[in-house]
């Protein structure tokens, strides 16, 4: 069974720094999982999202809800 643990670790000359070390055993085998903090990125991301929120959240889908409750 894996277990996730969520740690935030700093790039450094080509490796990975943690903040403290983890509690494995030696040559543990681990999965990383790169999510990069990009400003520009997440601000298309907040807009895209406010966008798609005024086409998707409108009363005129209320028609297609009425009908698929039938």
């Amino acid at each position: 069974m894996a277990v996730t643990t969520k740690i935030e670790a700093i790039y450094e000359n080509g490796k990975l720094v943690l903040p403290q070390p983890l509690p494995l055993p030696e040559n543990s085998h681990v999965l990383v999982t790169i999510e990069s903090k990009d400003a520009e990125r997440e601000a298309w991301l907040k807009l895209s999202e406010q966008s798609l929120m005024k086409v998707w959240d409108n009363a005129d889908d209320d028609v297609f809800n009425e009908l698929l409750s039938k």
